[in-house]
């Protein structure tokens, strides 16, 4: 059942990991994600705090499922301009920093007992397509790196990244060809993209996935991107969810929601899409 695999990125409930932690228990959440910590990003915390991670986690039986390392969200080359977007704490730095990065979040996740690592695609280009060499050499080298060590590198359609859409993202993935990269479904980014997240976006990746997050979204007259509760934006929830799990998807669903309530807080928001969520499969997925 799909509420069996539900978990959450602590720090969309809490900058505070214990805070973010007793919430996720009392909601009978099965597994988190992690990717902040006490304001610390997850690639750089110490051997020490992430053996503390885990202890808090497993206390409170729960799981670590992936860490959503910023692996590539970086330049290929800074000589030219390039989207960027959120980074979490992290400076920015060089491809060749970036595979440091890969070794250590390998490292990191054997410490956490996971292997999943979440991963992108490099800062947008104005033409992604004029460098796709490029970027599926760099993935196919991630990919034997990761391979080495059985870990799993997760490929998110990120919008300000080259992967910006599921149709990248899937083409990407397709092009490697390895077992160690596997895409990363955000239906929300792809609505916050401006795009069609079921059928359109989901039919692009359905073959190459291994994760999903889950959040909502629309575009504004404005046309910004704004990230709503679950259910209250523009991904047919339930349809994609039909899908996934007629499709023999048995993966994980993790809660990303990205939405603050007016005179609320991010755990206000994470609440509202868990609600909503758990409203629609007892409904639909009974």
């Amino acid at each position: 059942m799909i509420k069996e695999r539900l978990g959450v990125l602590t720090d969309e409930v809490s900058d505070n990991l214990v805070e973010a932690l007793d919430w996720c228990a009392e909601q009978g959440l099965k597994h988190v994600e992690i990717r902040v910590v006490d304001g610390t990003n997850v690639i750089d915390l110490t051997d020490e705090r992430l053996s503390r991670v885990r202890r808090e986690v497993e206390a409170r039986g729960m799981y670590i499922s992936a860490i959503a390392s910023p692996v590539f969200k970086c330049a290929l080359d800074p000589s030219r301009p390039v989207a960027s977007g959120d980074t979490f704490g992290q400076k920015e730095e060089s491809v060749e920093a970036h595979y440091g990065k890969l070794h250590r979040a390998i490292e990191i996740v054997k410490l956490l007992g996971t292997r999943r690592i979440r991963v992108f695609s490099f800062w947008r280009e104005h033409d992604p397509l004029a460098y796709e060499e490029q970027i599926v050499e760099h993935l196919q080298a991630a990919a034997a790196i990761a391979a080495k060590h059985d870990a799993l590198l997760l490929l998110e359609n990120e919008t300000s990244c080259n992967g910006g859409s599921a149709k990248e993202v899937g083409r990407y993935v397709s092009r490697v060809d390895s077992p160690a990269l596997r895409a990363l479904w955000d239906p929300g980014n792809e609505a916050c993209g401006g795009r069609p997240a079921f059928p359109e976006g989901y039919g692009e990746v359905r073959n190459t996935l291994a994760h999903v997050h889950l959040k909502d979204a629309y575009m504004d007259e404005n046309g910004k991107a704004r990230c709503v509760p679950i259910g209250s934006g523009n991904v047919p929830y339930v349809d994609q969810l039909r899908a996934l799990e007629a499709d023999g998807y048995t993966g994980l669903y993790t809660i990303e929601t990205h939405h603050i309530p007016p005179g609320g807080t991010k755990m206000d928001g994470t609440r509202l899409s868990l609600e909503a969520l758990r409203r629609l499969l007892a409904t639909h997925f009974s």
